[in-house]
C-alpha cells in the first residue's frame, strides 16, 4: 500500500511528473530547433496583433490615413532589424543570461540595473496577459458564442501554461515547437496565396469588412501639422508591439546547448527574419484586402450584428477567411487554431524569461532567495507561479481585452532596450581600451556602432511610446516600475544588513560561562519525563524543572506526583496571581540572563505530535505562545521535545511484529507495544 506521505504528493506528481535529479540539469539544455519556438514565440506571434494595433489607431480618423500603414510597417521592420543586430552583440558579450539587466548593472551601476529589472519584470507579466488575451480573442473569432466566457478561458489557459512549464523546459519546448512552426507555415502560406491571388489572378483577396466604413472619432476628422505627426507616431508606437520578446533570447542564453552564444545569436537572426517577413506580409495583405478594424465596434458602419455585444473578427481571422474561401473553410480554421495556439504559447517567452531573470536578481539579493531555487523538474518553480498569479490578476482586472492591455505594453521593453544598448556602448569603450589587437578593435568598433544606432533608435521610440500612450494606460506601468525598484532596493538593504550582523567576531567564538537547562512542566507524564531525560543527557551546569502555579489545587497535585515518582530534579514553582503562563516563564529566563549575561539558557518544551489538523487546536497552544516569546530573547535556545500521539503514527494495520516508528521515542518496549490497543 502507498504511504500517506506519497498520497499527499499525488496531485503534485500528476501535474509535474517525477522529480529530476540535480545532476541531470544539462539534459534540459535546448537545441536551436526547440529554442526558436520557446524564446521567439512572442515576437513571432505578435504579427497576429501588431498590424491590427496599427489599424486601430489609423482608423480613429476614419479611413483617410490608412495610406500611412505601409510606411509605418517599413519603419517597424527597420527598427526590428536594428534591435536584433544589437542583441546579437549582447549574447556574445554577456552569455550568462542576465541580458539587459546584467549589461546595465555592469556598465551603468545599480540604479540603471534595477530600472531595467523592474521594466522587464512588469513587461513579462504583460506579455502573458496580452498574449493569452489575444489568443482568446482569436478563439472567439472562430467561435463567437464563447465571447461571454472570455475571462474564464484566458485564466484557464494561464493555469495550463504554468502547469506545462512546471514540468520542465524540454517538455514544454516540445509542446510549444509544433504549434509555433504550424503558425509560421500557415501565415506564410496565407501571405503567398493572398499575394498570388491579388497580383496574378482575377479573384483578389477581399476582407469581410472591406465594404464597411469607419466613423472618425471626435477630434480626429481634420488632422494636420503637428497633430498629424503625433497621430502617425502613435500608430507607429502601437506597431512596435512586434518587437516584444526580442530580449528573451539574450536573457535565456544559459538554456542553449553549447556553443551557447553562437546558437543564441543564430536563433536571434532566424527569429528577426521570420518576424519581419510575417509582419510585412500581413500588413500588405490587410491593406490589399481593405480590412477595417476599429477600437469601438459601433464606429464600423455596416457591421452585421449588435455592436454592443458582438465581437469584431480579428485582422488575422478576416484575412484567413478572405484568402481561403470563407469562415467555414479548412484554411480559416487552421489559421485560427494555429494563431490562437501560438498566441497562448507565446506567453512561454515570459515563462522562461521571468523565472531566469528572477533567479539572477535573487542571486544578487534583490529578490527573495526562494526565486533562485529550482523545483522538482529543474525549473524555477516559484518564479513560474509568481508570474502566473500576476498575469491572472491583470486578465481579470482588464476582462481579457487585448486592446486595453496593449496600451500598457512595450514601455518596459523599450526601457530595457535603451538602457541596455547604451550600456553596450560603454562596454565596447572599455574593451577597446584594454585590447591590443587591431583586428579585434575593428570588430569591437563595428559592434559599438551597431549598439549606438540601436540605443539611439530605441530611446527615440521610448519617448514616443511614453508620450503617445501615457494617458491610455502606460501611466500604470510608469507608476509600478518605481514601486518595484524601491522594493528591490529594500530587499537588498535587508539582506546586506543581515549579512553584516552575521559576520563572525571574537565574541562568537567564546564558550558560554555555563549552561542552564529549564524543562517546562505541566503534569507528571511521559512527555515531561522524556524532556527531563533529554535535558539531563546534555549534562547542563544547572537543571531546573519549572512550572507555573495558575491553580493551587493542580499545583499541589503536581508536587505530590513529583515526590511520588521520586524525580531526581527539584521542582521550581512560579507564582502567577493573574493566571498567566507565558509572562512568568519569560521573566524567569530574563532574570537568569541579567544575573549572568554569558550564561546560555536552554528551554526544553514538551510538545505533542498530532496526526490531524484539528488536534492542534486542542494541544500545544501554551507551547506555541512560549516559543514565540522566547525566540526573541538573546542567549536563549528553545529545544522542542516531540511526543508522538497515536494519531500521528499512521499504522496500516493493527498487528505487526516489533515496535512501530516512534514507539521507542514514546518510551514503549516490545511488550508494551503488543499490549497497547491501536485502532
Amino acid at each position: 500500500m502507498p504511504k500517506l506521505s506519497d498520497l499527499g504528493q499525488l496531485p503534485k506528481r500528476l501535474v509535474l511528473g517525477r522529480p529530476v535529479r540535480s545532476d541531470r540539469a544539462g539534459e534540459s539544455l535546448l537545441p536551436k530547433s526547440l529554442a526558436l519556438p520557446i524564446f521567439a514565440s512572442d515576437p513571432l506571434s505578435s504579427v497576429a496583433y501588431a498590424t491590427q494595433e496599427v489599424l486601430i489607431v489609423l482608423t480613429l480618423a476614419g479611413t483617410a490615413f490608412l495610406f500611412l500603414a505601409p510606411w509605418l510597417a517599413v519603419a517597424v521592420v527597420l527598427l526590428l532589424a536594428t534591435v536584433v543586430l544589437s542583441y546579437r552583440q549582447v549574447v556574445h558579450a554577456y552569455p550568462s543570461g542576465g541580458g539587459d539587466y546584467e549589461v546595465a548593472m555592469k556598465n551603468h551601476g545599480q540604479f540603471a540595473g534595477l530600472t531595467v529589472a523592474s521594466a522587464l519584470l512588469v513587461d513579462y507579466v504583460l506579455t502573458v496577459a496580452v498574449s493569452v488575451s489575444a489568443g482568446t480573442d482569436n478563439i472567439i473569432s472562430a467561435f463567437p458564442a464563447l465571447n461571454e466566457h472570455r475571462v474564464l478561458i484566458a485564466v484557464g489557459l494561464v493555469a495550463l501554461l504554468a502547469a506545462t512549464n512546471l514540468r520542465g523546459v524540454r517538455e514544454s519546448g516540445k509542446t510549444f515547437a509544433v504549434p509555433t512552426y504550424l503558425f509560421v507555415a500557415g501565415i506564410m502560406v496565407m501571405i503567398v496565396t493572398g499575394l498570388i491571388r491579388d497580383f496574378f489572378t482575377d479573384s483578389p483577396v477581399v476582407a469581410e469588412s472591406a465594404s464597411w466604413s469607419v466613423l472618425p472619432e471626435g477630434g480626429y476628422d481634420n488632422l494636420g501639422g503637428v497633430a498629424l505627426v503625433f497621430f502617425a507616431l502613435r500608430a507607429f508606437a502601437s506597431g512596435c508591439t512586434a518587437l516584444t520578446g526580442v530580449e528573451a533570447i539574450a536573457n535565456g542564453v544559459p538554456a542553449f546547448r553549447p556553443p551557447k552564444s553562437r546558437n543564441a545569436a543564430t536563433t536571434l537572426a532566424l527569429m528577426g527574419g521570420i518576424a519581419a517577413t510575417m509582419f510585412a506580409g500581413v500588413t500588405a495583405l490587410a491593406l490589399l484586402g481593405d480590412v477595417r478594424y476599429a477600437e469601438n465596434t459601433c464606429d464600423l458602419v455596416g457591421f452585421p450584428g449588435n455592436c454592443e455585444t458582438d465581437p469584431q473578427r480579428t485582422v488575422i481571422a478576416q484575412l484567413a477567411a478572405a484568402t481561403f474561401g470563407g469562415d467555414q473553410s479548412p484554411g480559416f480554421f487552421y489559421i485560427q487554431a494555429a494563431t490562437a495556439l501560438v498566441l497562448v504559447l507565446a506567453a512561454n517567452t515570459a515563462f522562461n524569461g521571468f523565472p531566469l531573470l528572477g533567479s539572477v536578481l535573487a542571486q544578487d539579493r534583490f529578490l527573495p532567495r526562494q526565486l533562485h531555487t529550482r523545483g522538482d523538474k529543474l525549473v524555477y518553480s516559484n518564479g513560474i507561479l509568481l508570474l502566473a498569479g500576476f498575469a491572472v490578476l491583470l486578465i481579470v482586472a482588464f476582462q481579457a481585452d487585448p486592446n486595453r492591455l496593449i496600451q500598457m505594453y512595450i514601455v518596459g521593453v523599450f526601457t530595457s532596450f535603451s538602457i541596455g544598448q547604451w550600456g553596450m556602448v560603454r562596454h565596447w569603450n572599455r574593451e577597446i581600451r584594454l585590447s591590443d589587437d587591431a583586428a579585434e578593435k575593428r570588430r569591437m568598433r563595428r559592434s559599438q556602432v551597431i549598439n549606438t544606432i540601436g540605443g539611439s533608435l530605441t530611446t527615440i521610440v521610448l519617448v514616443i511610446i511614453v508620450i503617445t500612450k501615457f494617458t491610455r494606460g502606460a501611466y500604470l506601468v510608469i507608476l509600478v516600475m518605481p514601486v518595484l525598484f524601491l522594493l528591490m532596493r529594500a530587499i537588498n538593504r535587508h539582506y546586506s544588513h543581515v549579512a553584516q550582523q552575521l559576520v563572525p567576531d571574537s565574541d562568537a567564538r567564546l564558550l558560554p560561562s555555563k549552561v542552564h537547562a529549564i524543562v517546562l512542566v505541566s503534569k507528571v507524564h511521559k512527555p515531561t519525563l522524556r524532556a527531563l531525560a533529554f535535558a539531563r543527557a546534555t549534562r547542563p551546569d544547572v537543571l531546573t524543572a519549572l512550572t507555573v502555579n495558575v491553580d493551587d489545587a493542580d499545583t499541589r497535585g503536581l508536587q505530590t506526583d513529583w515526590d511520588r515518582y521520586d524525580i531526581p530534579v527539584p521542582l521550581t514553582v512560579l507564582e502567577s496571581p493573574y493566571r498567566e503562563i507565558t509572562r512568568p516563564v519569560v521573566d524567569y529566563v530574563k532574570a537568569i540572563r541579567r544575573a549572568s549575561p554569558r550564561e546560555l539558557v536552554i528551554v526544553f518544551v514538551p510538545q505533542y505530535v498530532v496526526g490531524h489538523w484539528w488536534e492542534n487546536v486542542l494541544h500545544n497552544q501554551s507551547a506555541l505562545r512560549l516559543r514565540a516569546r522566547l525566540q526573541f530573547q538573546p542567549g536563549v535556545m528553545i529545544t522542542t521535545v516531540p511526543w508522538q500521539l497515536e494519531s500521528s503514527i499512521g499504522r496500516e494495520d493493527d498487528h505487526r511484529d516489533g515496535p512501530m516508528p516512534g514507539d521507542l521515542r514514546r518510551g514503549l518496549t516490545d511488550d508494551q507495544v503488543e499490549a497497547t490497543p491501536y485502532g
